[in-house]
């Protein structure tokens, strides 16, 4: 293997690791996701800066949205609370519970006091709300980054002013550029997959919210199949979005929703790891164990990263060949 193709992987490799390393997971997803967007947008419109402003305005969209749900949810949150509350009351009495609360306010009270109590709590916050804007500020720029790469590829705009013209540099970025490309093929394929999987189970989604007859439910079913393109923790921002709203309902409904969701949420992960697998052509068992350690290493980011970089590395790994002395080497270790 020549130099500059061992130095693209290891560019590769150590982006991928700094990312899991410096918890930079969920801008360089931002950034794949956003030049998924703008290559799809792309394809129907055949135009870029036509891609670029439907891209903006999905975005918008989708921020609009998540705002608007964010800020009914809070309003709306007593209401829910004095109605739901008494429910839960009552059967925690039938069943001799003792609930430290009784209705909102009292709910108020009690998380006020546990709060107080637990000063480390409110470090805790603190630390979560530096880290989520941080998150922020890096999605922001992974927006940028998806947005420049889109108009203008490659790390080296200016080759044909340079004195050689093979010289290390280039050739390098040329390799580089050519590992980062096939690892975007891999993820716009999981990707193909992960839309399949997401339909399916906004399609049992609906059946419920239209039988169960639930408020906003063309909305609800939208945000299903947005959140679903985002895997396992879609459906988890999807299913708390669609228990509250029942919760407004009745805790009947409610307690429903939830039973059916988790049902949905399990099925999930065989979907995941049936359709996915078949996609990457990996086994079932080993695309489940790729999920369990990417979500080990890199959390959230790493369950979806996870299934990528396996195809990645079963593409880059039939590229090379064996040569026929070491192949019966490989046959006999196998054996």
């Amino acid at each position: 293997m020549i130099t500059p193709t061992r130095v693209s992987y290891a560019v590769l490799a150590a982006t991928i690791i700094l990312a899991g390393f410096l918890n930079l997971g969920a801008p360089l997803l931002v950034m794949l996701f956003s030049y998924f967007a703008l290559r799809q947008l792309y394809y129907f419109s055949r135009k870029k800066w036509v891609a670029l402003v439907l891209f903006v305005l999905l975005l918008a969209a989708v921020v609009t949205v998540g705002a608007y749900i964010v800020r009914a949810a809070i309003l709306a949150f007593p209401d829910v609370a004095d109605t739901s509350i008494p429910s839960a009351s009552a059967w925690a009495q039938k069943r001799q519970i003792e609930l430290p609360f009784t209705d909102f306010e009292s709910l108020r009270q009690v998380v006020v006091e546990t709060l107080r109590e637990e000063a480390h709590y409110f470090r805790n916050v603190a630390n979560f709300a530096k880290s989520a804007t941080t998150i922020l500020v890096f999605s922001v720029l992974g927006v940028v980054a998806a947005g420049s790469l889109f108009f203008k590829t490659g790390l080296d705009p200016y080759r044909g002013t340079h004195r050689l013209k093979n010289n290390l540099y280039s050739i390098c970025c040329d390799q580089v550029s050519r590992r980062f490309r096939d690892f975007y093929r891999s993820f716009a394929t999981v990707m193909g997959a992960q839309i399949t999987i997401s339909l399916i189970n906004t399609a049992l989604t609906a059946i419920f919210l239209l039988a169960a007859q639930m408020p906003h439910a063309p909305l609800l079913i939208a945000v299903t199949f947005l959140c679903g393109l985002v895997p396992i923790v879609g459906n988890l921002v999807s299913n708390t979005i669609i228990v509250f709203i029942a919760l407004t309902v009745s805790l009947k409904l409610a307690i429903s929703a939830l039973v059916f969701l988790i049902v949905i949420h399990k099925l999930e992960y065989l979907l995941n790891s049936k359709i996915i697998g078949d996609r990457i052509r990996n086994p079932v068992w080993l695309t489940l164990i790729a999920l369990i350690l990417g979500e080990r290493l890199m959390g959230i980011p790493g369950l979806i990263l996870a299934p990528v970089v396996l195809n990645y590395l079963r593409v880059e790994m039939l590229t090379v060949e064996v040569p026929a002395a070491r192949e019966e080497q490989v046959e006999a270790l196998s054996r």
